[in-house]
């Protein structure tokens, strides 16, 4: 077991070295930028509009994707608090971080589980928008690695989080 251990996590090292050695400021910008759509702040807000503002239809879908998303935001950090894994800047050498330098603890990542346990139900209950939405929220996962802020293990485990979350509450929403 500790030999599978030791290989995943130097893979995860590798690849997070890959994505997040990447200079080039379009590149970075564009990450900076998109990384938000996984954050508190857009996600409570983009919920609450719509929900009281969205059209009536769209209730049903918003409420499921508000509750995917407090669901699996709880459980996120529960399990950071039981993990406590450190972040990749606080141990690797050379890790440059392109934004804000998060203190809690990095497994799994709070972003991916947002952008997934809002992304899978929107995709089940809206099905053409489902290649984009998807997109979206891998992209949003990316971001935090690109950034300098996440493993890919805890952009894997938050964005399987939020998409377990997703689904549940999915199945809940077509059943009324």
């Amino acid at each position: 077991m500790s030999r599978a251990r030791a290989w995943i996590r130097r893979q995860d090292e590798l690849w997070f070295q890959y994505c997040n050695s990447r200079s080039e400021a379009a590149f970075i910008c564009f990450f900076q930028m998109l990384t938000h759509l996984g954050g508190a702040r857009f996600t409570v807000v983009l919920q609450l509009v719509l929900m009281l503002a969205g059209p009536p239809s769209l209730f049903r879908p918003a409420a499921a994707a508000s509750l995917s998303l407090a669901a699996s935001h709880l459980a996120a950090v529960l399990i950071k608090r039981a993990v406590k894994r450190i972040r990749p800047f606080q141990v690797l050498p050379g890790v440059r971080v392109h934004g804000f330098r998060f203190k809690d603890h990095s497994f799994p990542s709070g972003h991916s589980t947002a952008a997934f346990s809002l992304a899978v139900p929107y995709s089940i209950l809206f099905p053409p928008f489902a290649p984009a939405l998807l997109a979206a929220a891998g992209l949003v996962a990316l971001s935090r690695v690109v950034l300098g802020v996440h493993y890919p293990t805890d952009i894997a485990a938050g964005s399987l989080l939020g998409a377990s979350a997703g689904i549940f509450f999915a199945a809940i929403a077509q059943s009324f």
